[in-house]
């Protein structure tokens, strides 16, 4: 039995983490802290084990094998790194840190440590996402030219577990960044893993539209990304995160090759549709995708204690993430300085 700790207790720790680990028969829930102690209290009252009053003391108790690092976006790796320097294995949330040396060390600790490192980038579990990449793969749609891929919705001030435009999401010293960490990490991820094949390049726009605070001014982070990336093998495409999608949620990607084109969670009523040249469409109807309104089991937690259990790395580990972090930090730096970067570490 694989035992649980939590460090931070907010909204995607108490309906993804915690509901999905509780769900597991393989693992027990034995701690939790979070800064704000009384939503770790709600957390043990609800489903067991002890509160602790700092992060240390909870990576301090034996007991304990892993952790879930559901903290703000600033604590990710100095709570990874502690944990791993601690002997527990880590599951963090994306993104992964803030800064490129940071997510860097966090893998070379776990490393050192020998101690298993996930990120929890769930869109790669899909099953839509899985069927789609050995679609690719195996030539469906023949050789792929080009493609789009988005994701926005109506900014995380609904989703937050302090709802409202207090939001931490929207605080930079907390956040680094906005829908670009939020919601476009996962499309960058989900790319590179659908094309096996890293982005070598990006021009970005990332900018503030719309999202204003409680005192009436611009956030200070985006609220909207947009990317052109290149893959190396040539195949270029389009990448959006944008917290200002008000009427509907879009998780949508579309790969367009010399046979045909593939429509990812792109309509409504079919997870994947295949328009080949001169044939009808082919509507493959997998699973619809999880939404903020909508929360079904990501996978995410099911992947990591079975990865516990064998002792193996996860398909998600830190490493396998670097790549698309260093596209999301390249991207940060072409919308800074106007001028497309290329990412040498990803050919």
């Amino acid at each position: 039995m694989i035992k649980i700790g939590i460090l931070g207790c907010g909204k995607i720790a108490q309906v993804r983490h915690i509901p999905e680990y509780n769900d597991n028969p393989n693992c027990e829930l034995v701690g939790f802290f979070n800064p704000t102690k009384s939503r770790a209290e709600d957390m043990a009252a609800k489903y067991g084990g002890k509160v602790y009053d700092t992060a240390e003391e909870l990576l301090a108790d034996p007991e304990i094998d892993a952790v879930s690092v559901c903290a703000a976006n600033y604590a990710h790796a100095e709570l990874t790194i502690k944990a791993l320097n601690a002997g527990k294995h880590v599951l963090c949330e994306k993104p992964m840190a803030i800064t490129l040396a940071d997510c860097e060390e966090m893998v070379k600790t776990a490393k050192e440590t020998r101690k298993l490192l996930m990120i929890g980038q769930n869109q790669r579990l899909t099953k839509a996402h899985e069927l789609a990449k050995k679609m690719i793969a195996g030539g469906e749609i023949g050789k792929v030219i080009t493609f789009r891929t988005a994701f926005g919705h109506g900014g995380p001030e609904t989703w937050s577990i302090t709802p409202g435009k207090n939001t931490w999401f929207f605080d930079k010293t907390k956040a680094a960044m906005g829908a670009m960490a939020d919601l476009g990490i996962h499309k960058t991820d989900l790319i590179q893993f659908l094309l096996g094949q890293k982005v070598v390049r990006t021009t970005a726009k990332l900018t503030t539209l719309d999202k204003r605070s409680a005192d009436g001014n611009l956030i200070g982070v985006d609220d909207n990304a947009i990317c052109i990336y290149e893959m190396a093998d040539g195949v270029v495409g389009t990448m959006t995160a944008s917290w200002t999608y008000y009427a509907a949620e879009d998780n949508s990607t579309v790969i367009y090759g010399t046979k045909g084109e593939m429509r990812i969670y792109d309509d409504p009523a079919h997870s994947i549709v295949l328009k080949k040249v001169g044939e009808e469409p082919r509507y493959l109807d997998v699973e619809q995708i999880q939404t903020n309104d909508n929360q079904t089991r990501s996978g995410v937690i099911d992947l990591w204690v079975d990865c516990l259990m064998e002792n193996r790395e996860s398909t998600i580990s830190g490493e396998s993430v670097l790549s698309a972090m260093r596209a999301v930090f390249a991207s940060m730096e072409s919308s800074g300085t106007g001028r497309a970067v290329e990412i040498p570490e990803n050919r």
